[in-house]
Order: C-alpha cells, then sequence, then structure tokens
C-alpha cells in the first residue's frame, strides 16, 4: 500500500505533518478529514519500498484466513459499533475470542496500531493479503461518513454471498474432478502393472501383433522404464506453465481462455460478472467515487482479461462518457443488465439496480451448476469408453487370434 507524506492543520489551528497509508490520495485525504485533520498538501512517499517488500515477505508464506473469519469478523464488528462499543474496544474484545490463531494476531497488531493514534483503514493496509483493497476503501470511507457499522454489515453480505458461489462451484465440480482423477490413477496402474504382464506373455509367441497392441507395449514400456523422466516433464511442464500464467501477457492470455472454455466458460464468466456488480454496487453505497469505484471493483474481479476492460470503462468515464456507453464498449454485459445500467443512470438508483444485476447472474450460475454435472458426464463417458475400447482392441485382439491358431493346429 503506498504512503504519503502530509503537511495539515488541526481543528484547534496547529500544524500537523506525518505520514499515512492509503490506495490513492483521495483515500490518503479521506482518511486524514476522518481524523479532523484537514490536509494542505499530499505527496506520495518514495522512501517506503523496502518496507513494502518487507511487509510482503513476512505474509508471503502466513497462514491463508478464509471468508468464515472475515464473514465473522464483519458481523461481530457491524453488532459492537451498532451497540456503540469503541472501536478500540471491539478489536480487543474480537481478538480475545478469535478462533484462527493467525487472525487473533492480526487483530491484536491492529488494536495496538489504533492506540498509537492510527486509523482502523491505515492499520488494515499492513495487511493487504488479507484484508483487499476493497475492503480497506470501504472502511475508509465508513470513518469518513461516522457510518463504520453501516460499512461492516455491507462487507459480510458481499462475502457471504462470495462464499455461498464458491461452495457452489466446489460442489458442482466435486464429482467430475472425482471421476478425472480416478481415470489417471487407473492409467498409471494399468500401464505400471496390467499391461507389462500381457506384453511378457505376448512375447513368448513369435507372431505379429495388431497396431494397437504394439502402441500399448510401447507406453507402458516407456511409464515402467523412463517413469524418472515422465515425473520430470510433468514438473517442469508445472513450473513453466506457472511462470508463464505468473506473466502480465501470460495472465491476461490464461484469464481470457478460461473464459472461452465449453462448459465451465460461460459459468466462470457469469460468476466473475456478478462479482463485478456486487462489489460496484457495495462500494457506490459506501459513497465511493464512480471512477474510484471502477478501479477497486476491477482488482475484486481477479481476471486480468475483465480488468483490462473494466479499467478501459474508467477511462472512458474519465473522458466524459456514461457509464452505459462505456458499458456496452465493454462488450461484457448482457441486453438485460445494460437496460438496467441505463435505468439506473435516469433514476440515479445505480447501486439497487446493480444489485439486481448481481443477483441475475447468480440465478444463471445456479441454474448452470446444476445442469453441469449432466453436461459434462456424458464427455466423462466417452473418455472411459475410448480407454475401453484401446484396451479391448490392444490386448484381447491378439489373445483371440492366438486362441484361434491354436484351435486351428
Amino acid at each position: 500500500m503506498p504512503q504519503f507524506k502530509y503537511a495539515g492543520k488541526l481543528p484547534s489551528g496547529d500544524s500537523k505533518n506525518g505520514v499515512i497509508e492509503a490506495s490513492s490520495e483521495k483515500m490518503a485525504a479521506q482518511s486524514l478529514l476522518a481524523q479532523k485533520i484537514v490536509p494542505l498538501s499530499i505527496v506520495e512517499s518514495k522512501g517506503n519500498e523496502g518496507e513494502k517488500e518487507g511487509i510482503n515477505l513476512n505474509n508471503l508464506f502466513a497462514p491463508s484466513i478464509g471468508l468464515d473469519e472475515l464473514i465473522i469478523f464483519s458481523r461481530q464488528m457491524y453488532s459492537l459499533l451498532k451497540a456503540g462499543i469503541p472501536i478500540i474496544r471491539a478489536i480487543n474484545g474480537l481478538s480475545e475470542n478469535a478462533s484462527h490463531k493467525y487472525f487473533k494476531t492480526i487483530l491484536k497488531d491492529i488494536s495496538s496500531q489504533l492506540e498509537q493514534g492510527r486509523t482502523l483503514s491505515s492499520a488494515m493496509t499492513k495487511y493487504e493479503r488479507i484484508f483487499t483493497k476493497l475492503t480497506i476503501s470501504v472502511v475508509v470511507v465508513g470513518e469518513s461518513t461516522g457510518k463504520l457499522d453501516d460499512v461492516f454489515l455491507q462487507l459480510a453480505q458481499y462475502f457471504e454471498r462470495e462464499q455461498e458461489t464458491r461452495k457452489r462451484i466446489k460442489s458442482a465440480l466435486r464429482y467430475p474432478t472425482f471421476v478425472i482423477i480416478a481415470l489417471v490413477i487407473a492409467m498409471f496402474i494399468l500401464n505400471l502393472f496390467v499391461i507389462p504382464v500381457f506384453s511378457e506373455m505376448f512375447s513368448r509367441f513369435d507372431a505379429e501383433l495388431p497396431l494397437m497392441t504394439r502402441v500399448l507395449m510401447g507406453t507402458s514400456a516407456f511409464f515402467v522404464n523412463y517413469w524418472w523422466l515422465l515425473i520430470l516433464i510433468i514438473v517442469g511442464t508445472i513450473i513453466v506453465v506457472k511462470q508463464y500464467v505468473n506473466s502480465t501477457n501470460g495472465r491476461l492470455t490464461w484469464d481470457k481462455f478460461k473464459l472461452k472454455l465449453p462448459v465451465v466458460g460461460s459459468i466462470i464468466e457469469r460468476s466473475l460478472l456478478s462479482r463485478y456488480s456486487r462489489s460496484f454496487s457495495m462500494i457506490l453505497k459506501a459513497g465511493v467515487p464512480l471512477t474510484a469505484g471502477l478501479s477497486l471493483t476491477a482488482d475484486a474481479v481477479d481476471n486480468a482479461y475483465m480488468q483490462k476492460r473494466i479499467r478501459e470503462m474508467r477511462q472512458g468515464i474519465e473522458k466524459g462518457e456514461s457509464l452505459l456507453r462505456v458499458s456496452k464498449n465493454s462488450g461484457l454485459f448482457s441486453s438485460l443488465v445494460l437496460q438496467m445500467v441505463a435505468v439506473g443512470e435516469e433514476t440515479g438508483r445505480l447501486e439497487p439496480l446493480l444489485e439486481e444485476s448481481a443477483d441475475y447472474y447468480e440465478r444463471e450460475v445456479d441454474f448452470d451448476l446444476k445442469s453441469l454435472t449432466a453436461k459434462i458426464e456424458p464427455i466423462l463417458i466417452g473418455f472411459v469408453a475410448v480407454m475401453v475400447l484401446v484396451l479391448a482392441l490392444g490386448i484381447f485382439t491378439p489373445m483371440w487370434s492366438m486362441m484361434s491358431a491354436v484351435k486351428g493346429g
């Protein structure tokens, strides 16, 4: 998270200088205003690169925090702040009762930062791996408007819907994943243990074997004699693919390819569009400006191709175009959603209509997930049938030929 050096005035008229962490100069200004500091100048600090790298390295191998913890944290923060509990006391109480050890450590550190005079949003920026830019920006708005309890309620609802979508996707993919893993294991067992037995039996007969049999025997011999080379190829391929995907162009290509995959590509696309609509609605409802909201939503989508298109939408709005026009030009949305955006802009009710768009996409994803198994099952059955046919032609055909020769003799 960038750091900004600021000079400001306190309500008493005294000068105040310091350093504040924020995602942008606007967010830094909002955070200072929340602390009752009127900013006179805000300049990004360039001397914090080493500190930023240190934070990232420390958190690189830290335990992950799931959505369950974030949902509980957001719900409890909403209840405590709604009841009028001071924020430091609320964070202290949550840190004592947190079940996740690493999250408990994070909350204790945030509490100590609050006691030193930092805001909650600036304390969260130290843990960007846990609290995303979207979360921190919404908290900044809540601090500046004095509606921090409402912000945490919105975050809780956002995390809950995100969790429901993930669970539905995992549930739908469980069966095909299990079948694919079983097929891969069966292929290794056949090549390493079953086919070599038949190969030894066929080698005793001085007869020409069918092409399919020779292919199976050659494949099995490669598995048995060069298994170490096969492992190296698999590991090397995984490393090369990961490095390519982690590059800028590779990530863009891979994320675009995922949206074009047969059967599952449309599900992934609609799930991401649902996240876009839900995130955009939440941050606009919190009071984040439209252009800044699009940037934060692009980060929340977690798809490089869609991020690029959403950032192009922001550039169009900065040039004076309407949200409806840039949404049409992006080519991401259906006509129904574009109609909702048009009505939302005309009536000034963009947030609830974006919520309806998210509900629409979620219903589409839910329907597709329910029929996903039925769509994938014929493909898996076809793949199994091909494997059985290859084994039948490669193993049983020469056996029948040999039995016929023996009977004829």
